[in-house]
């Protein structure tokens, strides 16, 4: 299990969930439809979020994005046989992921935009979706070496205690891009 990670380790695995949350859904510019949501696009959570919080509207809806691919990727784990030993990108363990969202009512306090506290949502999140720049993102954090088993893309070992570097192995076993989430994890024995 992962120590106690930095703010920098924390930002780093926001910024990888919010990214993949907003590649994984359906919305407007059909992305990669891993899951059924559509917040982070102007006419869908967008336009609402805007209205009804005008402050954090950027904030809202890469909450929400991510919640969505939290639950769908809780509901992918829930398939294999211990579905709390899985480590995945949305599923840390209950201390690490209690830190992130407290890291993100953190950012939003500290009355900061997104794309400031979060400075490489830039590079990926964009007005267009491009499922290649997606796909050099992932390339970009390590060659994928996963099995693939029922439940998903397994990779082999303990977690690292580095949060960094486990978000990175997870990130780069989402390649090759597929039709349905890959669920790239780790098995922590008990």
């Amino acid at each position: 299990m992962p120590g106690q990670p930095d703010k920098k380790s924390l930002d780093h695995a926001l910024t990888a969930q919010f990214i993949v949350a907003w590649a994984g859904e359906t919305g407007e510019e059909g992305r990669l439809r891993w899951w059924k949501s559509d917040l982070v696009s102007e006419f869908g959570g967008e336009d609402l979020f805007r209205r009804l919080m005008p402050q954090t509207w950027d904030w809202a809806v890469l909450q929400g994005a991510r919640e969505a691919a939290r639950r769908h990727d809780a509901s992918v784990r829930d398939k294999d046989h211990h579905p709390d030993r899985l480590v995945s990108l949305f599923c840390f363990g209950f201390e690490i992921d209690e830190r992130l969202d407290e890291r993100v009512q953190e950012l939003k306090r500290a009355g900061r935009v997104v794309s400031e506290a979060l400075p490489g949502l830039v590079d990926v999140v964009g007005e267009n979706w491009r499922r290649d720049s997606f796909a050099e993102w992932v390339a970009g954090h390590g060659e994928p070496g996963a099995e693939t088993v029922p439940t998903g893309r397994r990779i082999k070992g303990e977690p690292p205690d580095d949060l960094g570097v486990m978000v990175d192995a997870l990130l780069g076993n989402l390649a090759p891009l597929s039709d349905a989430y890959p669920l790239p994890h780790y098995v922590r024995s008990v």
